[in-house]
């Protein structure tokens, strides 16, 4: 309202100047900017479902080489005469941690190592290559599966198991190689999954792997001689662990029931 003063003048009045006032002044809102292409493709090849599609992918092709090249042969048809030494061993190492990824029997591989390169040497090489796929299996499960399978653990025993390795990791894992029963694959992945951390899963795989990795490659440094001492020694280094992991699994089983 305007009311004029003694020299005429219109001016507004004190009231109408409060309201002037109190009305806010709208902020102009700048425009969201819009996500190109290129930032939606890259978001969802680096979305935790497309990395565990391509961990499943990875592993299928490494299975399927195992089956195309069939690396069993070298118990039957020896190693190749070009390799031989301490080249040969690191070449069995390498291939020994890669076709452990790819699901190939770790009793198969420690049972190569013996027979091609003895006990002492099998026994080295069959440890470096166990914690070498050890290690491959654990980046790639922790790269590119731990974000799309942690959602994923709603059931009793997965919960129990993730929460055991999370909160206990390394004498869980020292339990897991020490005692057979629990595949060595498994167990790899069931660890990157978890929130275990890197130097307690090695190192309780190479320390826990010692006794059954050691087992195998004297049986199969003997295997030509199966009536010798250190044969019978060496299977029954094998089969007690596995008679000792079945008892305290059925022992056990009510336990984990509860859980």
């Amino acid at each position: 309202m305007l009311d004029a003063d003694r020299s005429g003048t219109a001016t507004a009045s004190p009231r109408a100047a409060a309201m002037e006032q109190a009305v806010p002044t709208a902020v102009p809102v700048p425009p969201l900017p819009r996500v190109g292409f290129a930032a939606r493709c890259r978001g969802l090849v680096l979305s935790p479902y497309a990395r565990l599609s391509l961990l499943l992918a990875l592993l299928a092709g490494a299975a399927s080489c195992v089956l195309a090249f069939e690396p069993q042969r070298l118990l039957t048809h020896g190693w190749p005469p070009q390799l031989g030494g301490a080249a040969a061993a690191v070449v069995f190492a390498v291939a020994y941690g890669l076709c452990t990824v790819a699901f190939v029997p770790r009793p198969l591989l420690n049972l190569g190592a013996g027979a091609l390169f003895g006990s002492q040497l099998g026994l080295t090489t069959a440890l470096a290559g166990t914690v070498l796929g050890a290690g491959v299996a654990f980046g790639l499960g922790r790269v590119l599966g731990q974000d799309a399978l942690r959602p994923l653990l709603r059931g009793r025993w997965l919960k129990a198991a993730d929460g055991q390795l999370s909160r206990h990791g390394f004498r869980s894992m020292l339990a897991a190689r020490l005692f057979p029963g629990v595949p060595f694959w498994a167990a790899n992945y069931c660890a990157a999954v978890s929130r275990m951390g890197w130097l307690p899963f090695l190192l309780a795989t190479a320390l826990g792997s010692i006794p059954n990795t050691a087992a195998y490659a004297v049986a199969g440094a003997r295997a030509s001689a199966p009536t010798s001492p250190a044969f019978l020694i060496a299977m029954a280094s094998i089969a007690l662990p596995a008679l000792a992991g079945t008892v305290v699994a059925w022992r056990k089983r009510h336990h984990l029931r509860e859980q």
